[in-house]
């Protein structure tokens, strides 16, 4: 006799199957593309089906929105982990950077589907719920990361945190989103990792030369 599901093992079933369904999207979209992917394909590959992905998503712009949400909320919760606040302020800028630069290496998808959504100006990420209030707690860190280095005279004034995000994240973002022309125009793997090591040191170095108090 098959044993009756509890509400507690169906909240668990349904949490594994959008979490698989979300895995199996997240490299979909970002090896194909929003107008290249399928929800078909998407099924196959899961253990749910496509009644399933339309139940809990809505449908293909559902399920790619919240991709892009769940992609975007595990870098925050990362940097959230780490409580940079609570270190001094220049060991704290350049653990943030290094997470930074990790979190990219490793998680190329997250990359492309960035990429993807800029292709489409944007359209998706806009409508989000929350999305913006989420992303606004890494200029937060910066901010009190920033005001701790004024105070210890080890950063200059007047740094904007959204300008300092900005450069983080386009240097860390470039070792990834261009690791293939980049080798087929210089000959350099920036994906190996001894190239990773080297640069990951040297975007650390740059944005704190920048940061420097005079």
């Amino acid at each position: 006799m098959k044993k009756k599901q509890t509400a507690e093992s169906r909240i668990l079933e349904a949490d594994q199957t959008r979490t698989n369904i979300l895995e199996v999207a997240t490299r979909e979209f970002a090896d194909k593309g929003l107008a290249g992917a399928r929800i078909d394909e998407i099924a196959e590959k899961t253990n749910s089906s496509k009644r399933m992905i339309y139940y809990y998503f809505g449908g293909k712009d559902g399920l790619y929105e919240a991709v892009l949400e769940r992609a975007y909320g595990h870098i925050r919760k990362r940097e959230a982990e780490r409580q940079f606040e609570t270190m001094p302020a220049d060991e704290a800028l350049r653990a943030l950077i290094e997470l930074t630069f990790d979190y990219h290496a490793s998680h190329p998808d997250f990359v492309r589907l960035v990429m993807n959504e800029n292709i489409h100006h944007g359209d998706h990420i806009g409508k989000i719920p929350g999305i913006k209030e989420r992303n606004r707690s890494v200029i937060a860190s910066l901010r009190t990361i920033i005001d701790k280095g004024v105070a210890a005279r080890l950063f200059r004034k007047g740094v904007d945190p959204v300008d300092l995000h900005m450069s983080i994240s386009a240097l860390c973002f470039y070792n990834v989103s261009n690791r293939y022309t980049f080798e087929a125009n210089f000959g350099v793997d920036l994906g190996s990792p001894k190239t990773q090591k080297k640069r990951r040191a040297q975007i650390a170095d740059i944005i704190l030369a920048w940061m420097k108090a005079d």
